[in-house]
């Protein structure tokens, strides 16, 4: 990472949607960012969009030095059955990290599992119900141990399901692919990707080392409304009411649905200042919708 000496630096592992978020955010601001890809074809698409980008996963880590000079770094890849790679590759070269003035890991509010549409928040029992969440639940407490042994200053977000342009409704219903799927009782609680971004910035400019954070809307939803109202913007009749068994759900998307629950975000507005541009889905929604317009 090359920069001035006085430049705040980002280094990203997984400079995916939601990095790339905070990412231009940033760098609007002056920043200078780097990241890795899980591909070569990916690293030169980053390159191409002005950041620098290695490729990363458990079994290609970094290079010596390509954290050099990283004054935050923010964790976005997954776990996988082995566990976090990020952690098991360079957690020695993070905690040697000389500068590093925050760390914010991405986690899932998928860690919380099945409440029956009850609530939870920071301080609720970590139950996942499935492999994925538990795997976030180790890859919390990792990081969260790196913290407590070496100080190193992590922050934990669990994030809720993250919308945003490219990611909503609105391609499918064009194409006359979407599904309104009703489960009887079924909410999901939701986060625009710009208020995702907010979100990590505002804890940057409070950093809290130990702090968890739920980040996600104000408005827990079903998600056939959600499908429902992005097809009234459109002018478009809604799709058909679909049964969740009939659906045809490919297993990973069938997944989301063992988990009901409504998520508390109070902290990240009591803790950190943030008021949310998007409080809910119809807010983010229209926004989306018109800085498509020409």
């Amino acid at each position: 990472m090359t920069s001035r000496p006085d430049q705040p630096r980002l280094f990203c592992f997984g400079l995916g949607y939601s990095a790339l978020a905070l990412a231009r955010l940033l760098t609007a601001e002056g920043w200078s960012v780097a990241g890795t890809a899980r591909s070569a074809e990916r690293a030169t698409e980053l390159r191409a969009l002005g950041f620098v980008a290695e490729v990363f996963d458990r079994d290609h880590p970094l290079p010596p030095g390509a954290m050099s000079g990283a004054t935050h770094v923010l964790v976005s890849v997954p776990p996988d059955a082995a566990g976090d790679p990020a952690l098991a590759c360079h957690a020695d070269d993070i905690a040697a990290l000389p500068g590093l003035r925050w760390l914010g890991y991405l986690s899932t509010t998928g860690v919380y599992g099945d409440r029956g549409g009850g609530w939870v928040d920071e301080s609720s029992a970590l139950l996942p119900s499935g492999e994925r969440g538990r795997r976030r639940v180790a890859s919390e407490q990792g990081w969260l141990d790196l913290w407590r042994r070496r100080g190193v200053p992590v922050h934990v977000f669990r994030l809720a399901a993250i919308y945003g342009p490219g990611r909503s409704p609105f391609a499918a219903l064009r194409a006359g692919t979407a599904k309104r799927i009703a489960e009887p009782g079924q909410v999901f609680s939701r986060i625009h990707v710009a208020d995702l971004a907010h979100v990590l910035s505002a804890s940057i400019a409070r950093p809290r080392p130990g702090a968890v954070y739920n980040v996600c809307d104000d408005e827990p939803a079903a998600p056939e409304a959600v499908v429902a109202f992005a097809a009234g913007l459109l002018g478009l009749a809604p799709p058909p009411i679909v049964a969740l068994d009939a659906a045809e759900l490919s297993p990973m998307a069938r997944s989301f649905y063992d988990d009901n629950k409504r998520v508390r975000n109070g902290l990240i507005k009591n803790d950190l200042g943030v008021e949310l541009r998007f409080p809910d889905y119809r807010a983010g929604l229209a926004a989306i919708l018109a800085a498509e317009a020409p």
